[in-house]
């Protein structure tokens, strides 16, 4: 049951992409049309639009080689042996591992090794490399669920769904039209605990779900 209900997530999360890429479409066309039917305006120029979007992927390379170039600095200012870990930071969950004593030259090897490592230096001295990781740790592959908390927000738990589970908390959800949108065996199922396994999985639940969140419902409300 729980299988069948998130290929129903995933066709809705597909849907919604399909949707989000033919309103881009629609927008462009539109802004085409406008810049060349709009009298004493500039035509609508592509090729300017390109220009941008390069110069912002500059300007973001540009600040990645600064914060690189800070790291570095910082490693080479370090006169002894420092204990030094790796920390894997993933959308859901954490995994911390020693790397050992190491001093400046081999930490700074190891930055240039791996430029996206995010540096930081603990109050004792040690030092932290932080990779981030678009996936969710092994540790949430096996018991990450996705419930109701007492104050009904969607949350996430290690495991089944409690107070001394949480481990994030997203949106509070309007319970009234979830109950009266969805079927009641959908609605069971979030009751209950929904286990996500992967990413892709772990999006088709906040995707599906964010449209039931009270922020978005009540914005949708006071709309003219």
């Amino acid at each position: 049951m729980v299988q069948r209900f998130l290929k129903h997530l995933k066709k809705r999360l597909r849907w919604k992409r399909s949707w989000l890429a033919l309103g881009m479409f629609v927008l462009l066309g539109t802004a085409f049309w406008i810049g060349y039917e709009s009298r004493g305006a500039a035509p609508f120029n592509p090729l300017d639009h390109a220009k941008k979007a390069v110069a912002t992927l500059a300007h973001i390379s540009s600040a990645e080689d600064v914060r690189l170039e800070k790291a570095i600095e910082t490693l080479r200012a370090i006169q002894d042996q420092r204990e030094s870990y790796l920390l894997k930071s993933y959308v859901c969950g954490e995994e911390r591992s020693p790397l050992g004593l190491l001093a400046s030259q081999p930490l700074i090897e190891l930055q240039k090794k791996h430029p996206d490592w995010e540096l930081a230096i603990g109050p004792n001295g040690d030092v932290t490399f932080m990779e981030h990781i678009e996936d969710l740790s092994p540790a949430c592959k096996e018991k990450a669920v996705f419930g109701i908390d007492g104050s009904s927000n969607l949350s996430l738990f290690n495991g089944t769904p409690g107070p001394d589970n949480v481990i994030r908390t997203f949106f509070q959800l309007n319970i009234q039209q979830l109950e009266t949108s969805l079927p009641p065996e959908t609605v069971e199922h979030l009751r209950k605990g929904i286990r996500v396994t992967d990413l892709e999985e772990y999006n088709s639940v906040l995707s599906t779900f964010s449209d039931y969140a009270i922020e978005i419902t009540e914005r949708a409300m006071t709309m003219p």
